[in-house]
C-alpha cells in the first residue's frame, strides 16, 4: 500500500489517492481479494458486507485499500477483473 494512500472520500467516509505519480496502464491498486463461503459471508462483522463483491457466482471479500476505491463519472482507472487491479486510464497525478 505504499503507493496510494487512505484519505477523506465518499466511501465509508474513505478514499485512495496516489502516493506517487502513475503512468497510464500501470497497476494502481491491486485486488486481494478473499474468497467467502456462505458461512464465512454470514459470519462477517456489521457494515463489512458493504465491501463484498460477487462474480463467478462467488462472493469476495475486498480488503483495504481496494475496499475504499472511489467511483468517478470521470474515472482515473478501470477495472481488470482478469488480473485483480485497478489500472491508470491516464497519467495520474500523486494525491
Amino acid at each position: 500500500m505504499n503507493d496510494v494512500t487512505l484519505g477523506r472520500g465518499s466511501l465509508a467516509g474513505k478514499g485512495v489517492y496516489a502516493a506517487r505519480d502513475y503512468a497510464a496502464g500501470e497497476v494502481v491498486v491491486a485486488y486481494h481479494l478473499r474468497r467467502l463461503e456462505e458461512a464465512d459471508y454470514y459470519a462477517l462483522p456489521a457494515g463489512e458486507d458493504l465491501f463484498v463483491h460477487s462474480f463467478g457466482g462467488h462472493r469476495y471479500l475486498c480488503p483495504a485499500p481496494a475496499r475504499f476505491v472511489n467511483h468517478s463519472d470521470d474515472p482515473s482507472c478501470y477495472q481488470d477483473f482478469d488480473l485483480c487491479c485497478d489500472i491508470a486510464l491516464r497519467p495520474i497525478s500523486r494525491g
